[in-house]
């Protein structure tokens, strides 16, 4: 193969993932050249509408996908918290890469963290699972739909439109934007569990021995094992993008520890579970602590969270 093509997405947090994996495969492929194929989603262009109502984060793959299947590229770049755990037929998770840090943060111009924010203090996120988890911590907050990329939520930000915003570490960190805000504050993965995958970039292919052997230095062991264990629980509890689930498996030597909480949108009702197991059991790792939480009433929960959310403005 002589031309590799990438399908993506415009924004720049997009476009640094597509271009950091470009170098990273013409850097291991000398004798291949790497295109970007651009492209806007359905998830980019309706910017008014919370995902959890028009189908959740499969809507930034939809096309990408589609663009594949087409044979106008072999791979898509994608954060890993945004693919869904199922694939179309003729395509795959052909790699994951090293993860950077996986946790939330709160960034404001005026606040220091979450204990510093005034009573009933606007915060913009459109994450069920954040708005879930804060409102756990901080009832009387207000929290208001935030949609846009990265830049466009903190110039919101800095416009005075919110409080304080929640972004992935990873992705401000990525376009090296954590000191154009006064305070950038990562929460402990303890108050805030993070998402499936956060953190992680997945390449997403075509079915083709070539294009998967071509990427498969990409993959970190240690990614592998965690975002592996979290898209398992989540499979397990049927559970998209339109409900509220938080979880996160850390891999320290032979040791794997899986945190996960699910719970309802008005943060008033949480279940909390969590695993420690030798890493070789990863494989069924996520599916177990999946069963614990259903055992807890996590179904029920997860029913009621998806009928809030449908009938929730904001």
């Amino acid at each position: 193969m002589r031309e590799l093509i990438i399908a993506t997405r415009g924004s720049k947090l997009a476009l640094w993932q597509s271009e950091y994996i470009k170098a990273k495969i013409e850097e291991a492929h000398p004798d291949i050249s790497v295109k970007l194929n651009i492209m806007k989603t359905k998830g980019d262009k309706i910017l008014d509408t919370p995902l959890a109502k028009i189908g959740g984060k499969g809507l930034f793959t939809k096309e990408l996908e589609n663009a594949m299947l087409k044979g106008k590229a072999h791979i898509a770049v994608h954060s890993l918290k945004d693919v869904p755990v199922v694939f179309p037929k003729g395509l795959k998770l052909g790699a994951i890469t090293k993860r950077e840090d996986v946790r939330d943060a709160m960034l404001s111009e005026k606040y220091e963290n979450i204990d510093t924010l005034p009573k009933n203090a606007v915060v913009g996120t459109t994450s069920l699972r954040r708005r879930m988890q804060l409102l756990y911590v901080r009832p009387d907050l207000i929290i208001k739909n935030l949609r846009g990329n990265i830049n466009t939520r903190i110039d919101k930000l800095k416009n005075g439109e919110f409080d304080a915003v929640i972004l992935a570490v990873a992705g401000v960190k990525r376009l090296g934007l954590e000191n154009e805000i006064k305070y950038f504050s990562p929460i402990d993965s303890d108050v805030m569990i993070p998402a499936m995958g956060q953190a992680a970039l997945g390449i997403e292919a075509v079915e083709s021995a070539e294009i998967l052997q071509i990427i498969d230095f990409l993959n970190d062991d240690d990614a592998i094992t965690e975002t592996k264990t979290e898209r398992d629980f989540v499979e397990k509890l049927e559970g998209g993008c339109q409900v509220p689930i938080g979880v996160n498996a850390k891999a320290n030597g032979d040791d794997l520890h899986i945190k996960a909480v699910v719970g309802l949108p008005d943060g008033k009702e949480l279940l909390h579970a969590e695993l420690k197991v030798k890493r070789e059991e990863y494989k069924n790792a996520g599916s177990k602590l999946a069963d614990t939480i259903i055992a807890k009433g996590a179904k029920d929960i997860l029913a009621r969270a998806e009928e809030m959310a449908n009938e929730m403005i904001f």
